[in-house]
């Protein structure tokens, strides 16, 4: 079994994108919004963070985590919201998803898939690029037409403190991976 080495800096900044089983396009409706945040909630009551960007998309989702200083443990906080969601949220698929015997034998659910993408954030710019990311995520997967269309963002905190305009992004404009680029 590979291992996988995870960046872990005590009060570092992370990105992380956590997707569904199966790609699943069920996580932006109100069931699973609401374990979402309850189950974020729950861990940030024992486990804090910060959270300075987040998107919520049907199938995957997009978050920069700050933790607190001599803490690196985000991994425990992600194990908290994924069973809470999946405690709050798996019986309504279990009836239409069939689990492997692997699934079955860990015990996972059919809503997350078993790994998370995670990235520490170097600098300023390197933050930047992966909150821009973050926010046009809706557009560049063909939910959103202007990255302010798309409820489930910061986007919208982030034009409230004057970091963005409302059109930012807007319509029409394309961007690709390659502009988020390092």
């Amino acid at each position: 079994m590979p291992e996988y080495r995870r960046a872990k800096v005590p009060g570092g900044t992370y990105f992380f994108t956590v997707t569904t089983y199966q790609r699943g396009k069920f996580m932006a409706d109100a069931p699973f919004r609401n374990a979402l945040r309850d189950g974020i909630e729950l861990a940030r009551k024992t486990l804090p963070f910060d959270i300075e960007a987040w998107v919520l998309l049907p199938d995957h989702m997009h978050c920069i985590w700050r933790l607190p200083e001599g803490d690196a443990d985000y991994a425990k906080r992600w194990a908290v919201i994924k069973r809470h969601v999946s405690k709050h949220c798996g019986h309504w698929l279990a009836r239409h998803v069939a689990l492997s015997e692997s699934r079955l034998a860990r015990k996972e659910s059919a809503i997350w898939q078993r790994r998370f993408w995670e990235h520490q954030i170097r600098d300023e710019h390197d933050f930047a690029k992966h909150v821009d990311y973050i926010h046009y995520n809706p557009v560049k997967h063909g939910y959103a037409e202007r990255v302010a269309d798309w409820p489930h963002s910061t986007f919208h905190r982030y034009v409230r403190a004057g970091v963005y305009s409302r059109d930012w992004a807007g319509s029409g404009v394309v961007m690709r991976d390659s502009d988020f680029g390092e």
